[in-house]
């Protein structure tokens, strides 16, 4: 299973879960706290997620390493296709 895959069923479960408390089955009755708190509690996972992503992206960008072997060689490899380009009489 991908991790769409697992995303999409944890969020159905979760989603289901929480429509069978809201919707109030005929035998199940929450007292009004429990039910004021679960009402809400899509945005308030929506907002804790959108967090989450934003802390995430964050740390990766703060993280991030630079490989200058690989920067020095793009620029061999720039260098070069413009060399080329000019002995075919593209001028920059």
């Amino acid at each position: 299973m991908t991790k769409l895959g697992q995303w999409l069923c944890g969020l159905a479960l979760l989603g289901s879960a929480w429509a069978a408390l809201a919707l109030a089955p005929p035998g199940l009755r929450l007292p009004a706290p429990y039910r004021q708190a679960l009402l809400p509690l899509p945005v308030y996972l929506l907002v804790a997620f959108g967090c989450y992503s934003l802390a995430t992206v964050g740390y990766r960008l703060a993280t991030f390493n630079d490989c200058e072997e690989a920067a020095a060689e793009l620029r061999e490899h720039i260098s070069a296709a413009r060399a080329d380009l000019r002995r075919r009489g593209l001028r920059f």
